[in-house]
């Protein structure tokens, strides 16, 4: 799991993103359907307006990231973070949930103080 700034220095203190093995697998599978290139393409995690606790998380696939973007880089994944949202996902955790209840890319965010019924937004 790589945390260096993208010119191979070593990264400025800064909030982490983490994402888990199996997330990066699925995120990269997806990413490779979408006939995007891996080296410059990457994950937008984003935190957006909307849901009954106020703020829903977003992800989409992005082919290169903005100039502001804050980029994560774990086990060959690219993750692009925008600086409003970056506030409010510092320190979470992207994993992939693959079972019977559920199944999908979940965010465990430990800034959360509450999340709505069925878990589709929250609060900070």
């Amino acid at each position: 799991m790589s945390t260096d700034s993208m010119d191979g220095g070593e990264a400025e203190t800064r909030p982490e993103i983490e994402v888990t093995e199996d997330a990066a697998e699925q995120a990269l599978s997806l990413l490779e359907g979408e006939g995007l290139d891996d080296n410059e393409a990457g994950l937008r995690l984003f935190v957006q307006q909307g849901g009954c606790a106020g703020l829903s998380y977003g992800m989409r696939f992005d082919d290169a990231p903005d100039e502001d973007d804050t980029i994560y880089e774990h086990h060959d994944l690219r993750v692009f973070v925008d600086p409003a949202s970056l506030k409010y996902i510092e320190g979470s955790v992207l994993d992939y949930e693959d079972g019977l209840q559920a199944e999908g890319f979940h965010v465990d965010n430990p800034n959360v103080v509450s999340e709505c019924g069925c878990g589709e937004s929250f609060r900070t």
